[in-house]
């Protein structure tokens, strides 16, 4: 007889649903108040309350394993204009300000990677497509956006 091994349970989350809110409307208090990101995000997002809730989705997604999310964001950044090394340097540094700051190393911990992870996926693959990609997206008058 084989032993049953019990199914593997889901994974613990590093945080809570509270801590994911606090962590991406903090970010992007501070995203929007930064000279170098705030311009490059008032130009896209024209509703941050919309915008913020789809981060909070996206977030509580990649650090507690919701499954709220729903959407494509890569195509949307590859279709912002202008964007350079230096615009995501600086997302990280603020995520990592803001994620030092949580008390909680195990969420900091792994949103750090993840967030790295994403910037440097997204930076590479704008590099090879850039702005022109969805670039009518950007005169749709539906687009609001999607940075996350």
């Amino acid at each position: 007889m084989h032993a049953v091994q019990p199914p593997a349970s889901a994974p613990v989350p590093c945080c809570s649903e509270e801590e994911v809110v606090l962590l991406v409307h903090g970010f992007y208090a501070r995203v929007r108040h930064d000279p170098l990101l705030g311009p490059v995000f008032d130009r896209h997002v024209h509703d941050w309350d919309a915008h913020l809730a789809h981060l909070v989705d996206f977030w509580s997604a990649m650090l507690r394993g919701t499954r709220r999310f729903s959407g494509a964001p890569m195509p949307r950044h590859m279709a912002l204009p202008g964007l350079s090394l230096a615009l995501f340097e600086r997302w990280l540094q603020l995520f990592a300000r803001t994620t030092a700051e949580s008390g909680n190393p195990a969420m900091q911990a792994e949103a750090d990677a993840r967030a790295t992870l994403i910037a440097r996926r997204f930076w590479q693959r704008y590099q090879v497509e850039g702005h022109d990609v969805l670039a009518g997206t950007l005169r749709n008058p539906g687009y609001h956006g999607e940075h996350p």
